[in-house]
């Protein structure tokens, strides 16, 4: 598949480390580096502008590493890039950690997985069909 993408970043385009990977890095695309202290947010542009076909959608997560070793991921996770939006991919990052962590430019701070869609059509109906589990919700399979 084939995808449209504006580079107004300083750095090469994304792609894939490896051949089995599903995502691609996103860089901070930044003139100065951004102090995240803990528990704060911030937007990290990337530079990056693309157009996905209709029926696609580009998702926006956390790097497990970033997350795992610096307490740093991505606050609506996965963030959401419809196909008709035009604008820049930016990355809402957020510390969880406690201590300050510094984005540089050019820094990997999410990746990127193209996937594709259904759009759903609502059915009003007065009853939904019986299950085993019914209305079990949070945590109703696990074991005790």
């Amino acid at each position: 598949m084939q995808i449209k993408i504006i580079n107004q970043s300083s750095h090469t385009l994304p792609n894939y480390e490896t051949m089995a990977s599903a995502g691609l890095d996103l860089r901070a695309n930044i003139t100065e580096a951004i102090i995240l202290k803990p528990l704060e947010r911030a937007i990290v542009k990337t530079g990056l502008f693309i157009e996905l076909p209709i029926g696609f959608e580009a998702q926006v997560r956390p790097r497990s590493g970033l997350a795992a070793k610096k307490g740093v991921t991505v606050l609506n996770a996965p963030g959401t890039v419809d196909a008709d939006y035009r604008g820049e991919i930016g990355v809402i990052l957020v510390n969880l950690s406690n201590e300050d962590f510094s984005i540089e430019n050019g820094e990997r701070v999410a990746q990127l997985v193209i996937a594709k869609h259904e759009r759903a059509e609502w059915v009003e109906v007065e009853a939904l069909s019986e299950t085993s589990r019914g209305e079990g919700g949070f945590g109703s399979t696990g074991t005790k």
